[in-house]
Order: structure tokens, then C-alpha cells, then sequence
């Protein structure tokens, strides 16, 4: 699970628990004019998620990590309900698709910049 804070013209994606060992990530700090949207897609949320490097990934349970698929994105996934995907420009990231608390109003807060 991530939870996500803002200041300082930037978003803290904050990785929490044992998902800090999976996804071999602490915390991921994005400006915000690097951020395209936030939205929820379950079709992206596919079997396949790309080449592993380095991270967890036990099918139906878990993605954490980085994976390369059309680009390198970042999952922190259990719950595909609570799953939302951030867009970004220019980053060393093309996507985070990340399972949050509440993603309505983390969907909010990163859409209303």
C-alpha cells in the first residue's frame, strides 16, 4: 500500500510495511508538472505486467517493483479495487500503478493540482 502527500511542488508516494521489501522502494517523490493524470483502468491490471527488475510479483497476490512494459513503471499492488494508475512526463517512471487507502480522494488530490 502507498499512501501519498503533497508539498513543496511535489508528491510524496509514500511505500508502507513490508511492500518496502517487495517493491525495493521506500518512497518515490514526483514535481507535480511531471504528473499527465491519475485515473482507475481495471484493463491495465493484466496477468502480464512486464520483465521484473527488480521486485516481487506473485500472480493474483501481489506486483511490487519495477517492471518494463511498453516503458518502466512502478506497481505496489494486492487489491486491484483500490489500484490507481498515475500518468507521468518526463520521469525516470512512465506509470505508478499503486493501491492506496482511499483512491477517490487520492484520485482528487493528484488530478486537482
Amino acid at each position: 500500500m502507498v499512501s501519498v502527500t503533497s508539498g513543496d511542488g511535489s508528491y510524496i508516494f509514500e511505500i508502507k510495511g513490508w511492500h518496502k521489501l517487495w517493491a525495493f522502494q521506500n518512497r518515490i517523490t514526483i514535481p507535480k508538472a511531471k504528473i499527465i493524470r491519475a485515473y482507475q483502468n481495471s484493463d491495465e491490471f493484466t496477468i502480464w505486467k512486464g520483465l521484473r527488475m527488480p521486485g516481487t510479483e506473485v500472480p493474483g497476490l501481489i506486483a511490487a517493483g519495477t517492471f518494463y512494459k511498453d516503458g518502466r513503471n512502478f506497481w505496489d499492488v494486492m487489491n486491484t479495487d483500490n489500484a490507481i494508475i498515475v500518468e507521468l512526463y518526463d520521469h525516470y517512471y512512465k506509470k505508478l500503478i499503486i493501491e492506496v487507502e482511499n483512491p477517490t480522494e487520492v484520485l482528487y488530490q493528484l488530478n486537482t493540482k
